[in-house]
């Protein structure tokens, strides 16, 4: 076995017991992105000789004997989205091609600290909005297990990355599934924290009352410890939430006996694919027979999610996106004219047809007339949904659901139907709306050998439950361990 495939916990005993060093993880991370990144296409930018910097300080802690935190000297993916301090982050679009922030998210801040070693930037559907990373402006992301298909979105390059192991762990960002869809379609651990658990400073924004950063990981055990490192509040991000952050590696119980968990019959509907269908009830069944006590709810309001959901997040994108006019950074088309030609000008050609599409949407939505029709009425069935949620969380203490409708689907195939690529994320979207905690698991492969995720949501900051859940079920089945082949053919 590659180094490049292990956990980030077996690596820290390696570096710890001087195994290994982390320059040598390093340089065998940047030897497999070299081996499939032109296949798999996941990065946007490659920060080598300050990885390997950063990898060299690691090393001289290990040396010296020093207690070096869990996360020291393991190489890490951030998503485009995430700022980064001299290193360019274009967040996927041509507006933000040369943008080098001067400055580090707080997330990054905190990563430093672990004495990680990040990689590269990842790529991403531009602005985040997408569900399979065909919006880029720069590149289509492929899936490690089959080229031909798309990895999810909009974190699919973060979590294409981590399956094809070109990193360790990842980091990315969940407006309405981009975490838990991305990481089921790519066979790989991803968890979108509650909101308000993880800071949002330096978080590029797309719909600021959903948008919250999460890890990417082999197994549950590197997501307790990534979690550990980036949550808490943050004097810098107001909607942080000043609550005690547990040890989340204190979650990693190996028994659901005694807990509850809710099924949800809105989300077992004949629009569900029958693999995927299976493989979830499987996984619930595994779950039960350790002892858990599984019963159906109802999440009533379930079917309105994806329509308030496209209201509401445009509606936040168009008021966030208005800062990219070509007047403080960013592109700007080169023969401007007047000031009103600029705006248009460079926005035209600055975004692409996905983002320009979301922000007509959610200028509409708010404009004069009929922001209490559209707006107004969608935050009061999000209202809704999270009550049902509330009402379920009182007899239950995790909801399993499916993470993804179907398996990764072929690249291309929905480019044409933006309707049917929103309904990607019709399994993710209702607990965004509500800022509950969520995460995905591999569950299995359907027949064509295409992974299934499912999906553990808990309460309000009671990550501990849905990591206890998770935990216990991965240590019961083997699915984490399986690895997709990637035949290095040189595909797009």
């Amino acid at each position: 076995m590659s180094i490049c495939e292990l956990t980030a916990h077996a690596l820290h005993e390696k570096l710890k017991a001087r195994e290994i060093t982390a320059q040598e993880l390093t340089e065998a991370v940047y030897e497999r992105i070299a081996e499939v990144e032109p296949d798999v296409k996941g990065y946007l930018t490659l920060t080598k000789d300050s990885a390997l910097e950063q990898a060299c300080r690691a090393d001289t802690g290990f040396q010296n004997g020093e207690e070096m935190p869990p996360l020291a000297g393991i190489p890490i993916a951030i998503k485009d989205v995430i700022c980064t301090r001299g290193v360019r982050t274009t967040c996927g679009s041509k507006i933000l091609e040369n943008f080098v922030p001067p400055y580090d998210a707080t997330v990054m801040t905190k990563l430093h600290k672990q004495g990680v070693v990040m990689i590269g930037k990842t790529n991403m559907d531009e602005f985040a909005m997408g569900s399979s990373t065909e919006n880029s402006a720069y590149q289509i992301t492929h899936n490690p297990w089959n080229l031909d298909t798309i990895p999810g979105g909009s974190s699919g390059g973060s979590a294409a990355v981590v399956s094809a192991d070109t990193a360790i762990c990842s980091l990315g960002s969940d407006t309405g599934g981009s975490i838990r869809q991305p990481a089921a379609l790519c066979g790989v651990v991803g968890m979108k924290p509650t909101y308000g658990r993880v800071s949002r400073y330096g978080l590029v924004a797309f719909a600021s009352s959903l948008d919250q950063i999460g890890p990417f990981t082999k197994d549950i055990t590197d997501c307790a410890l990534v979690l550990n490192a980036i949550c808490g509040s943050d004097a810098l991000d107001a909607t942080s939430v000043d609550v005690p952050v547990p040890d989340f590696t204190q979650s990693l119980i190996n028994d659901v006996k005694g807990l509850k968990i809710g099924v949800p019959k809105e989300y077992f509907t004949p629009a569900l694919d029958p693999e995927i269908a299976d493989s979830v009830s499987a996984a619930i069944a595994v779950l039960e027979g350790l002892g858990a006590t599984v019963e159906e709810v109802s999440l009533p309001h379930t079917e309105y999610a994806i329509a308030t959901y496209y209201i509401i997040a445009p509606a936040e994108a168009s008021a966030n996106l208005a800062r990219y006019d070509g007047v403080r950074y960013g592109y700007r088309n080169a023969n401007p004219g007047d000031l009103i030609s600029m705006y248009k000008k460079t926005r035209s050609e600055g975004f692409g047809e996905e983002v320009k599409r979301r922000i007509m949407l959610g200028t509409f939505a708010l404009s004069a007339g009929y922001q209490d029709a559209y707006y107004k009425k969608a935050q009061k069935v999000r209202t809704l949904i999270k009550s049902d949620f509330d009402a379920a969380f009182e007899k239950v203490d995790v909801i399993a659901t499916p993470t993804s409708p179907t398996p990764a689907f072929k690249i291309g195939e929905r480019t044409a139907d933006p309707l049917q690529m929103y309904l990607s994320d019709v399994m993710t979207t209702p607990a965004s709306h509500a800022g509950l905690p969520g995460i995905s698991v591999p569950c299995g492969l359907v027949k064509s050998g295409l992974p299934v995720g499912l999906q553990l949501l808990g309460a309000p900051f009671a990550e501990e439950n849905v990591l206890r859940v998770a935990y216990t079920f991965e240590q019961n089945t083997e699915h984490h361990r399986q690895k997709p082949h990637i035949q290095t053919n040189g595909v797009g």
